[in-house]
């Protein structure tokens, strides 16, 4: 495989909310490298959190950026609050990105837990992209502050190694209003990350595309070649760096 482009900032982003001890929502952002061990699993659910699971928590992942030729994928997970619940909730992608910048931080105000992670674009050449998404999932499932029950995937195969019993629902994003939320909190995630990686990487406009596979994109990787987050494996990118 070609050589990608050093990357100089690769280490695992997790963002996890719970309730604190006075029952206010308060969340955390931290760099862990551990949480990306070399086998490419996570760690097991740790004791402490194995006794905490409780039966009638239902958590709900998705993810958002499988398709993009850069950027990382990211997956959420979400454990919503049956006291608090949330109007509007459904699939991001039928949400106008003001209603999803609405609704984002009604969801980690007022879940029980929420967690997101991602796979890098390291990791989704080396794994492929349907790895990459089910690492990112396990992740976020294993970041989570709380111990669901069961935990419901978006789509119609599930990763391994979760912490949970769970069930893949296809377009449960649309119909579980969990994995709405986990939805709605990726998208919005991977959303601002490229906005961010748009003044990094200025040029190809990734605040516009979010790194999906548009017209100006293809104008501008064939202009600039690839960035350090572009994802060497998925052949636009690769027919840029070779010239084939």
């Amino acid at each position: 495989m070609p050589t990608r482009p050093r990357r100089p900032e690769a280490d695992l982003l997790l963002l996890e909310g719970a309730l604190d001890h006075h029952g206010a929502n308060a969340y955390a952002c931290r760099r862990n490298p551990s949480m990306r061990p070399t086998s490419g699993l996570p760690p097991r659910l740790p004791i402490s959190l194995a006794r905490m699971r409780k039966p009638n928590l239902t958590c709900g992942i998705d993810e958002a950026g499988r398709g993009p030729w850069a950027g990382p994928v990211t997956a959420a997970a979400v454990i919503l609050d049956p006291a608090r619940p949330i109007l509007g909730l459904t699939d991001s992608k039928k949400l106008t990105e003001a209603a999803r910048d609405r609704l984002a931080p009604l969801i980690r105000e007022r879940a029980l837990a929420w967690a997101i992670a991602e796979a890098t674009p390291e990791e989704i050449d080396r794994l492929n992209i349907r790895e990459a998404t089910f690492l990112a999932m396990t992740r976020a499932a294993h970041a989570l502050s709380a111990a669901p029950g069961e935990i419901l995937v978006d789509g119609n195969a599930l990763p391994k190694n979760l912490p949970a019993p769970a069930r893949a629902i296809i377009k449960g994003d649309l119909t579980e209003p969990a994995i709405s939320a986990a939805s709605i909190l990726a998208k919005t995630h991977r959303d601002g990350q490229m906005k961010a990686f748009c003044a990094a990487h200025p040029g190809y406009g990734f605040s516009q595309h979010k790194g999906y596979g548009t017209a100006a994109h293809a104008e501008a990787l064939a202009r600039l070649g690839p960035s350090p987050i572009h994802r060497i494996s998925f052949a636009p990118v690769r027919a840029a760096l070779t010239g084939c």
